[in-house]
């Protein structure tokens, strides 16, 4: 499919793919194909760690995930765009979406590599802290990895602007925490993806007490046994 045939294409030219993102190349069928691709793999992922619980946390996983990530992308983007355009950027709303989509389409590209493996430990290991703080690390591991290549890709447009001083750069590292946090915090709202041992199936938890880092830590304590 043209879709992943585009997403290919970034894994191993992205030299190439993010010059074509600074001349303004086609983006919008690149952007098009990069969500259908990342969609798919957030889908087949969600699937797998829904699938922990029942067959209907599995379909609202298959959805969440997908969503939880581009809805991320859609709150955080137009902070960067208007900061950073108030800084001297000449990049405009297409080109940081697009630079956005590389970054989301590479980690639903690690996180269906590692989809062996989270099924194997589902069905080797029945327990489901281990399965949470798992998949985790994961998403902690393919999150960072995305978020570095997204930050390499816009320093290396910023300084084919020739205007790429310390102050953006600052915004940008600063931003970057942001959409992490932002992702994190949105994901507790989405919840649950797993689905807890004993309870039943919700589509979203009634109450959204509490945070994301809490339930980590809640988890950590019972695998150690405190």
């Amino acid at each position: 499919m043209k879709q992943f045939a585009v997403l290919i294409r970034l894994l191993r030219d992205r030299k190439t793919f993010l010059e074509e993102i600074h001349k303004d190349i086609r983006l919008q069928s690149k952007i098009l194909s990069l969500l259908v691709a990342s969609c798919l793999f957030f889908a087949v992922y969600g699937a797998i760690i829904g699938s922990s619980s029942s067959w209907l946390q599995m379909i609202s996983s298959a959805i969440k995930l997908p969503a939880l990530y581009l809805v991320t992308l859609i709150i955080c983007l137009p902070t960067l765009y208007f900061f950073d355009i108030l800084f001297g950027s000449q990049l405009n709303f297409r080109q940081y979406s697009a630079m956005l989509m590389t970054a989301v389409s590479v980690i639903s590209v690690l996180m269906f590599s590692f989809a062996p493996i989270v099924l194997f430990f589902l069905i080797s290991i029945q327990d489901y802290n281990f399965f949470l703080l798992l998949n985790v690390a994961v998403m902690a591991l393919t999150g960072a990895v995305g978020i570095r290549m997204f930050y390499q890709g816009m320093r290396s447009i910023v300084g084919k602007e020739a205007a790429g001083d310390k102050l953006r750069n600052r915004l940008l590292k600063g931003w970057l925490v942001l959409y992490g946090l932002v992702g994190c915090q949105l994901g507790w709202t989405l919840r649950p993806f797993f689905g807890a041992p004993g309870e039943p199936f919700q589509i979203f938890r009634p109450e959204i007490d509490g945070n994301f880092y809490a339930q980590v830590f809640r988890s950590i304590r019972t695998i150690l046994g405190f």
